[in-house]
């Protein structure tokens, strides 16, 4: 039974307790340094890199705007190189869909390539209730599977996890589901690859389906693109007799022209790299080299209701690059499973209450993961104003119906509304508040309002209200000797006063 982030804590309390895992924030720290560091570099070479973020960002989009149009002309293009399109509106259907595929071969062992797609539907284990067993095939994801684990990062699901978890994971647990770890397996990096590839290798030859993602949809053709850093991905997409690749509909660009600006953004800002060292494009089938059979499953699953979002639509220019985490001071301090999602960092804290809604305490907590510094904005290659979209899912959260308020909390806002549209109940609750701070002053309230004061205090409620204190020091007149309403109104004298 693998793990899951269903029933995760609210953000604050997660990260109560990462923070103060040393090992876990020296790991994340050394991690996205590293990662910063070669991608400010190689940015650094580009004197038109923010030509480029601008062309990706108009690119999305556009494709966004006329997603129907695109996705109707990638069908057809799918159809015609002989391979097969399956539409899932959400993640139960497009789970269904690949088990049925899969249980159509009569296989029950397949491999995988990295995809945050199917972790984001609970594929692994939709496919485990059906007694078909899949086995990641990405280093940091057969770590995470090994041991039984939950992603972090985009781009290295297991950057939580040093060398010496790794190599244990590896002894105890590799020779449970295929070859054992070598004996005597050390922490060393390359010692750790190659005990991944030796048990892959049975795995790889073995195998008669295959399951991938997708980084890019190229609608003029039909193909499917995936990169990566292993060649693991290739290896599954080339092998089996059945290849299915699942990928999220708003990963259409409507030309081969268009992908060319992103793999120059992509490998730059997800791992420091000029060109990721496997680019793989596969257009349907093709006699006598590769799958006989091609499934391309587009997913839904909340993208769409993210599409109607006016500001919200730009998440959906992602490309999962991971820049963004790597220079959050928030998930640098926390890792990236406090989030309690496959999509951690600020683009996570955007993405997941888009996707579900902010109808749980768990996710209409992560808009507040965020110091709003903006490093974010500044090296997220399709200019997603992610601090802009955390404000507005804040307000959403704050002033609009979501279910996650408190009743009680609705009540009072609602109460302190009625008030404030009543100048003479609000001038009696300012009074009464004024004698209430001078019988029991208290910095902290008692429960339930002590989760508000439990990390603020409360301001000293001052015995005389303005309102009381400017009708006593001017005689109920404002300003120009006139009597007032009881509306401060200052103006200017045409000598140097205020205006």
């Amino acid at each position: 039974m693998s793990k899951s982030f269903v029933g995760w804590p609210p953000f604050p309390k997660a990260a109560e307790r990462s923070t103060r895992d040393p090992q876990l924030r020296a790991t994340v720290h050394r991690a996205t340094h590293t990662i910063r560091a070669k991608r400010d570099a190689l940015v650094g070479e580009r004197p038109d890199w923010e030509q480029l973020r601008d062309s990706a960002a108009a690119i999305k989009d556009n494709a966004l705007h006329h997603l129907d149009s695109y996705l109707v002309q990638l069908e057809a293009a799918v159809a015609a190189a002989g391979g097969v399109v399956h539409w899932a509106r959400d993640a139960a259907e497009a789970c269904l869909v690949v088990t049925e595929l899969v249980r159509r071969t009569g296989e029950t062992r397949i491999v995988k390539a990295k995809s945050m797609l199917t972790e984001e539907i609970g594929l692994d284990d939709a496919l485990r209730a059906a007694g078909i067993d899949a086995r990641e095939t990405d280093l940091a994801e057969i770590i995470l599977q090994l041991g039984d684990d939950l992603p972090s990062h985009i781009v290295v699901p297991s950057m939580h996890l040093n060398r010496r978890q790794i190599r244990d994971i590896f002894t105890a647990e590799m020779g449970k589901h295929g070859r054992p770890a070598p004996a005597g397996l050390t922490d060393d990096p390359n010692e750790l690859a190659d005990a991944a590839r030796l048990h892959l290798r049975e795995k790889f030859l073995a195998a008669k389906v295959g399951v991938t993602g997708g980084n890019f949809l190229v609608a003029e053709t039909g193909t499917v693109v995936m990169v990566e850093s292993e060649g693991n991905g290739r290896m599954c997409l080339t092998l089996p007799e059945t290849l299915i690749s699942v990928v999220g509909i708003e990963k259409v660009v409507p030309t081969w022209r268009d992908l060319e600006v992103f793999l120059q953004l992509l490998a730059r800002s997800s791992t420091g790299e000029r060109m990721s060292p496997y680019v793989s494009t596969w257009t349907g089938v093709t006699d006598r080299d590769g799958p006989r059979e091609f499934h391309l499953v587009l997913v839904d699953n909340g993208r769409t209701r993210a599409l109607a979002d006016p500001l919200g639509r730009q998440a959906l220019r992602c490309i999962r690059c991971g820049a963004c985490m790597n220079i959050c001071p928030v998930y640098e301090r926390t890792g990236g499973q406090t989030y309690g999602s496959v999509y951690p960092g600020p683009i996570g804290a955007i993405l997941n209450p888009l996707l579900k809604g902010a109808d749980d305490p768990q996710t209409a907590s992560l808009p507040y993961a965020s110091t709003l510094c903006g490093a974010c904005n500044e090296v997220c290659p399709v200019r997603i104003d992610i601090t802009g979209n955390l404000l507005e899912l804040r307000n959403d959260i704050a002033e609009g119906p979501a279910a996650v308020k408190h009743r009680g909390e609705r009540a009072a806002l609602d109460a302190v509304e009625h008030m404030m549209y009543h100048p003479q109940l609000w001038a009696a609750a300012v009074k009464t508040a004024g004698i209430a701070g001078v019988i029991a002053p208290k910095k902290h309230l008692p429960p339930p309002l002590s989760g508000w004061t439990r990390s603020r205090l409360v301001p000293a409620v001052p015995k005389e209200s303005f309102r009381t204190w400017w009708a006593r020091t001017n005689g109920g007149r404002n300003g120009n000797g006139q009597v007032g309403n009881g509306q401060v109104n200052v103006q200017g004298n045409g000598h140097g006063g205020p205006r």
